[in-house]
């Protein structure tokens, strides 16, 4: 990552987080517990890992939170559009990668999709587990740490 990569991270950062901003004013977004509803969530724990499963119906456009920690993410089933720091890509199932540090994606799915992510955690309570993988805003320690990590590479 070089400086130039650095502030183009910092300017889609505050893109995103305003588009976000934005979008839950909108009237009849869901948002909270109505977007829970229609996006089931199973929750399963293993040997020091949480799985999170989400369903997405077709033709629904979301915005993730912003994840903390590097971990793998998996589509089971379907097909989707992420947009990210990286560009837009579109994913069909059966697909996986990796999410780094700082990650908050623009998510449109054009047909039911089945995600999962996998984080490495000794939590079993879903909001200690979230506080752990998630920030609040991009000014996290963990996500500042990561992106100077990256840059020292490059400059090394």
């Amino acid at each position: 990552m070089k400086l130039n990569s650095l502030a183009k991270r910092k300017e889609f950062r505050n893109s995103i987080s305003e588009f976000h901003r934005q979008l839950e004013e909108v009237d009849g977004v869901m948002t909270g517990e109505v977007m829970n509803a229609c996006n089931p969530l199973k929750h399963t724990f293993a040997d020091g890992l949480y799985i999170r499963e989400i369903q997405f119906p077709a033709r629904e456009l979301c915005v993730t939170k912003i994840h903390k920690k590097k971990h793998p993410f998996f589509l089971l089933s379907g097909k989707l559009s992420i947009l990210s720091e990286h560009g837009k890509v579109t994913l069909e199932a059966p697909h996986y990668d990796i999410t780094l540090p700082g990650t908050k994606r623009v998510i449109w799915t054009h047909t039911p999709c089945v995600f999962v992510t996998v984080h490495a955690t000794k939590e079993t309570d879903i909001d200690k587990v979230e506080d752990e993988v998630i920030a609040k805003d991009f000014d996290d320690p963990e996500i500042n740490e990561h992106d100077m990590k990256l840059l020292m590479e490059e400059v090394v």
